[in-house]
Order: structure tokens, then sequence, then C-alpha cells
């Protein structure tokens, strides 16, 4: 909603602009003098009266854009939202980004994978994204990917509560988010009208028949909101959750709010992502050039912008009993301009890991104030992640500095992406005794597969954006 009122900000003011310019130039007086004069009179004092007042239209369109733009800055919460093939790739000269990106999907060693859908707790949506009732194009209910590449459809009820079933109806395998319509508490298919409950997931009414047969429902999948966000469980035995979504009491008191999210698509293992914690190594080759240096690693080592370095301190480690499914990250970072340590900018950081895909990051600075960016990989393929970071915030602090924040972790993760949409998994890592968190995270995160979790099974046709 926030990001609706930003882009429409801008528009207003461009709306207003125009309406201005055509106010000034149409009732701005005749151009010919009352005493008539002469032609040469005429002329000029029309000319003059004409660019005066275009003059005065550009400025105001111009002063216009700028309160538009501060408004953005100032207010609105910053969300960059990262196609497919945007981000992570060279593309050659003379070939199409999405081509260049396909050719380097096809011909990419795999190597031997893990499971590829481990057990756990995903996101699914952020909670703005989805508002009360109305149709599906209205964003009454949401048809978006679950975390096993399967498609379920999310949706909130009238009472508030927010609901995810599969999203094809068992009747004729109409897609129920894709012109559905939510009456009270249920989702209508678009199709003929059916209406399943969002609480259990069973018909609750068939409009053309006389009773509704005990067997006629849709998939329901454990779901809860929280933290704003919106989070499915899946496993692959069907279990039922086995932790919940540890609840951050600073945005449900209201302390911490909204202030941005970003959105990239890796083309990686999912184990990939959550092993970067335990890599503590690439941080200082990776992640040491300042941001100024970009995302594109042929170039973030170039001389010209080594008077600003990153230093990172860091420590990942398991949790005990009866936290066994969370990991912490602990990192220090420090900023060095010219060659002197700046410790005004030092920063604190907390990564606690809670299952497969959903990591809390909290900062903690002395002036800059505290807040949380919310982790979230979510599985769209056996090798597709979407990968979400949501920003929540010291509500006295103003918006500017966690959309700087936001845009500084997404630099950084744009440069592990470019490794990561190019790289093979390797089983069997050669690796040094510095490496040693690396194993133990393998150790760790295998707790998330069962026997029956799915494996990949190639297929060429599905590689393609």
């Amino acid at each position: 909603m926030e990001q609706v009122q930003a882009v429409s900000a801008g528009r207003v003011a461009a709306v207003l602009g125009l309406a201005v310019s055509v106010m000034f130039v149409s009732h701005g007086g005749p151009l010919l003098n009352s005493d008539n004069r002469g032609e040469s009179s005429w002329v000029s004092s029309g000319l003059q009266d004409a660019a005066g007042r275009t003059v005065l239209c550009l400025c105001v369109v111009a002063g216009l854009l700028v309160l538009g733009w501060l408004y953005r800055l100032l207010f609105s919460p910053l969300e960059l939202l990262r196609t497919p093939d945007q981000v992570g790739y060279i593309v050659p000269d003379g070939r199409c980004r999405a081509q260049a990106v396909n050719d380097v999907r096809r011909r990419r060693k795999i190597g031997e994978l893990p499971p590829v859908y481990p057990n756990g707790w995903y996101c699914v949506l952020d909670s703005h994204q989805l508002q009360r009732g109305g149709r599906a194009e209205r964003h009454g209910a949401r048809y978006v990917r679950s975390p096993h590449g399967q498609q379920v459809a999310v949706f909130r009820g009238q009472e508030g509560k927010a609901h995810v079933l599969d999203a094809y109806c068992p009747h004729l395998g109409a897609n129920l988010a894709v012109g559905g319509r939510v009456v009270g508490n249920c989702l209508e298919c678009p199709f003929h009208g059916w209406q399943f409950e969002g609480s259990d997931g069973k018909c609750a009414k068939i409009p053309y028949a006389e009773k509704v047969p005990d067997f006629a429902k849709v998939r329901r999948w454990p779901s809860v909101e929280v933290n704003g966000q919106i989070y499915v469980w899946f496993h692959c035995d069907g279990e039922e959750p086995q932790w919940d979504v540890p609840e951050q009491s600073e945005i449900t008191r209201g302390e911490w709010v909204y202030r941005g999210r970003t959105e990239h698509y890796v083309n990686a293992h999912i184990q990939e992502i959550p092993e970067n914690a335990a890599d503590i190594a690439h941080l200082g080759h990776l992640h040491q050039p300042g941001m100024i240096s970009g995302v594109d690693l042929r170039y973030t080592k170039n001389r010209a912008w080594e008077f600003m370095q990153h230093e990172w301190k860091v420590e990942w480690h398991p949790e005990p009993e009866p936290h066994t499914h969370c990991s912490q990250m602990l990192v220090k970072h420090a900023l060095h301009l010219f060659g002197l340590h700046w410790s005004l900018l030092d920063v604190s950081v907390v990564a606690r890991q809670t299952g497969p895909g959903v990591v809390f990051i909290r900062f903690d600075h002395r002036f800059l104030g505290s807040g949380v960016i919310m982790h979230c990989v979510t599985p769209q393929e056996p090798l597709l992640q979407l990968v979400t970071h949501t920003i929540f915030y010291q509500a006295n602090i103003p918006a500017p500095v966690p959309k700087f924040i936001l845009k500084s972790e997404c630099i950084q993760f744009e440069r592990d992406v470019m490794v990561w949409n190019n790289k093979r998994y390797n089983p069997n890592p050669m690796l040094v005794k510095e490496d040693s968190a690396i194993q133990r995270h393998r150790r760790w995160f295998s707790q998330f597969y069962s026997e029956n979790s799915p494996r990949f099974q190639y297929q060429k046709d599905s590689m393609d954006f």
C-alpha cells in the first residue's frame, strides 16, 4: 500500500504540473494589446508573455517533481524488485540477456546435490501485500509458488486472518486465485462458484448442488502470520510444524515500522545461501571493497575504490537444545576510509537463522538506532530461490537511514548472487582448517532433510527464463 502511495505522489505531481501549465498558457490573456499600437508591439508583447508563462510553468513542474522526490525519500519505503535474469550474470556483447542467462543455466555443472526442498517454515508474502476480501486482481487472493515448487492461493478472510490453500480447485482444476473471490472466510472458485473454507479447506457451498459431499475439499497448508509476514510450513512427510517462527516483539508493539524490501532470484541450491554465514573467509575478500565499487565482480577490486574498505569479524555457531533448529552469526563491522577507522560507523549484527529459510538480521548502532532485516529464502524450483529482505526499523529514526542500510545490504547480497548463479555445488569441498565452520554448518543443516525429501531431477525445458 505504501508503494502505491509513493507512485501516486509522483503521478499527482506530474498531473498538477501539467494542469498549472495549461492554466497559465490558456488563461494568460490575449496576445493583442488593447490599444492596437502596431504589429511589432503585438508580437513583442505576446512573445514576452508566452516566454514568461512557459518559464513559470517549467519551474512549477520542476518544483512539484522535487517535492515528489523528497516525499519518496523521506516517507516512502524502498522497494527493489529484481527479475530472475537481472542480477548475477555477464552478458556478452551482441547477446540478449535472456539468451545469455539461459546458456549459463544449461551449461553449468550441477554437482551432486542434497535434497532440494528442506522441511521448515517459508515466507510466501509480506502482510501488506495481502488485502482483505475482494477479487484476486485487487489482491483479495494471491497466486504464489509454495516452498516445494507447487502452487498455492493465499487470501485474507473478512475476519482478517490469512489462509493458504492449494491453488487448483479439485472440481475441474481452475486456479482459485486467478479470478477467484473472497466470500466471508471462504475462497470462491471463478469457474463454477464452489466455495472453500480457509480454516480447513472444506467446501462450504456448491451453488447448483443440493448437498455438498463430505469429500469435497482442497488441501490447506499450515500457515502463520507474524512479524508482518505470512509463512507456510512444508514437510515432505506431511508432519505438523516442529517449531514456531519467533516473534519480533518490537514489530508487534509498533516500535519498529516497515521501511522497505528487496526481492532477488538466485539460481542455486537453497543450502548454498545460508552456508554463507559459516563461510567466514569470503567476507574478507568478496565483501571487503566499499559498496560504491558496485556488484560486478570484474570491477569491485579496481584500485579506484581502494579508499573505502569494509572490515568484518565473524563467528558462527549452532544453538543448543531446545533450539537446535537455530544458528547464530555474530558480526562486528568496521569501515575504513583512506586508511582511517571511522568508529562512529561501527555496527554490531546478530543474524539468527530459524530453520532452512528464515533469518533475522538484527542491527544495533549507538546513534542510528536498531532494527531487523528479515532474510527469507523460498524455493521456486529445485535450483531457483526467491530471496527477500524486508526491513523494520525504529519508528523515530528518519526513513533515509534504514533505506540506506537496506540498499547497502542489497549491494553486498548481489555480489553473492553473481557467485551463486555461476558456481556448482561441491559435496566434498577442499577445505583448510580455517574453513571448519562450513562442515559444521552442513552437518547442522542436514537436520532439515528427511528420507523422503525430494531430489533434483533435471528437466531441460523447465530451465529457461
